[in-house]
């Protein structure tokens, strides 16, 4: 009997661990599928330059993992019964020529949870109704429409002053120069960088022109405007919601110890807490990283917790040793447009320190930041030694098990 692994979810974090367990664990041994709603890998770092009519190259999945033994299912995760070990998803069946739904139940041995997370309204009224998101492509895909069809002179207000906003706003800022772009920020601009990159994040909006207003609550939405927690209005033809993400909601609705955030509570292999057989990367996960703080929702997060649980459960077939490496930051990288970046070095448990790289060597930087990501993503497999191990059978002596892998 192969071990049925499922991977939900194929961002980042997904799309990586599915391409690494395939390197690490022998075909005979294992049965990795992968789930995803979507046929082709977003890089969901990019969506504030597909929001301006930038083109992004397609990625189809199916051709990023040919020939890997990675089975690719294209389906909605609409359930997970972790008692049972079982995960239902929704396909579209062409019948009859029409298109219909049908509930499917998949069975597992190990479980990668990576469906990531989803824009933060934060409950702000009339978010939802009014503002939009670059969360994912399809939000992406509607800002981008919508900046289209908007009239030189307009206002766009940016609500959210961490990297996803100061990347919307700059490239929003250098892409329509004949809009008011203006950040709303609940603190002051940049206020966790260094005193270098603060005053370069200021010389960058000031340049192209972005009025930032600081120390500023947005408390409501509208069509036209935002209200501020002072009162005050501040016209918006187009808002633009950047206040951080929340975790997809199928984890709380399951038996899985969960944070309060909703992300799967975690040890240091990525390994679930209350359930042993499952594991969870990316934003859906509360992994305490070094300081004892809980890594943060990001690709730079996603990408090694996602090596870190591979590399735990093939260990765990196999009687192999568990990983140790510790999980840290080395820096921040941020695009502001095209031509200007920030790169802002941090500790390992991301606190800025006074280095930081600016201006168009920075862009450079970042630009290739997000194409080694895209990258290391489509080619799942690369580096990583080819010998595979083979998975340890229910009652095989541990001496036996590691004379076959050494054999292997």
């Amino acid at each position: 009997m192969q071990h049925r692994i499922i991977v939900l979810g194929a961002g980042y974090a997904g799309a990586t661990a599915a391409g690494r367990l395939a390197k690490r664990l022998r075909r005979e041994d294992v049965a990795i599928t992968l789930v995803n709603a979507e046929p082709d890998f977003v890089e969901r770092v990019r969506m504030h330059q597909l929001a301006v009519g930038q083109g992004l190259r397609p990625r189809p999945l199916s051709k990023m993992f040919a020939g890997t033994g990675v089975e690719l299912r294209l389906a909605e995760v609409t359930g997970i019964d972790v008692d049972r070990r079982t995960v239902s998803v929704v396909e579209a069946n062409s019948a009859q020529e029409q298109e219909l739904e049908q509930e499917q139940e998949l069975t597992y041995d190990s479980l990668v949870y990576a469906l990531g997370s989803s824009w933060n309204t934060q409950g702000v009224p009339g978010t939802a109704e009014h503002a939009h998101e670059i969360a994912g492509r399809p939000g992406a895909l509607r800002l981008r429409e919508r900046l289209a069809r908007l009239e030189a002179g307009r206002s766009v207000v940016v609500v959210g002053g961490g990297l996803t906003g100061l990347e919307a706003a700059t490239e929003i800022a250098e892409s329509r120069p004949d809009l008011d772009v203006a950040l709303a920020a609940r603190g002051g601009l940049g206020d966790w960088l260094s005193p270098k990159g603060r005053r370069h994040l200021r010389h960058v909006f000031d340049q192209l022109g972005i009025t930032v207003h600081e120390s500023t609550a947005v408390t409501g939405v509208e069509t036209d405007h935002v209200t501020t927690a002072d009162g005050t209005s501040v016209p918006a033809a187009v808002t633009v919601w950047t206040t951080g993400f929340a975790v997809h909601p199928i984890a709380r609705a399951t038996a899985l110890e969960v944070s309060g955030t909703g992300q799967i509570v975690v040890d240091a292999t990525m390994r679930s807490v209350s359930h042993p057989d499952v594991y969870a990367v990316g934003d859906a996960a509360m992994a305490m990283g070094p300081g004892d703080k809980p890594l943060r929702m990001s690709c730079a997060s996603g990408a090694p917790a996602a090596w870190r649980a591979a590399d735990a459960i093939a260990a765990r077939l196999t009687g192999g040793k568990l990983p140790n490496t510790p999980l840290r930051y080395f820096n921040q990288c941020i695009s502001l447009g095209r031509k200007e970046g920030l790169i802002q070095y941090v500790t390992a448990d991301d606190r800025s320190v006074r280095a930081a790289l600016t201006g168009r060597l920075a862009a450079v930087y970042k630009e290739l930041v997000c194409k080694g990501a895209a990258w290391n993503v489509a080619n799942p497999t690369f580096g990583i030694p080819s010998r595979r191990r083979r998975v340890v059978r229910a009652g095989q002596h541990p001496q036996e098990a590691a004379a076959a892998n050494a054999e292997a």
